[in-house]
């Protein structure tokens, strides 16, 4: 297992001990996006696997957002948001910080 996805898997236990609901629904759907990815194409994902699938999930987030602000959704762009950020604490700094200022 790559240190990236034990660093999630423990991410995961701790929003449960802290019982964040967001954090929690978060970082499952990050393993759940993992899980896929490895079962889909029968391989274990390496850190730099888990990267890409991470920056991809933020791109989706920030398409997400531009979407629902189009429509006045407000309230799932905030959603949205608040998963970018749980996303961006897995992601190395650099790409953090190029997605804060996407959010801007």
């Amino acid at each position: 297992m790559s240190e990236l996805k034990q660093q999630i898997t423990e991410a995961m236990k701790d929003a449960m001990r802290a019982r964040d609901k967001v954090r929690l629904g978060t970082v499952r759907l990050i393993l759940a996006e993992l899980k896929r990815v490895e079962v889909d194409e029968r391989v274990d994902v390496d850190d730099a696997r888990v990267l890409a699938i991470l920056d991809k999930m933020n791109k989706q987030r920030r398409d997400s957002i531009a979407q629902y602000e189009t429509a006045g959704r407000d309230d799932l762009a905030a959603i949205e948001r608040e998963e970018m950020e749980v996303i961006a604490t897995f992601l190395p700094a650099a790409l953090s910080e190029d997605k804060q200022k996407n959010k801007k």
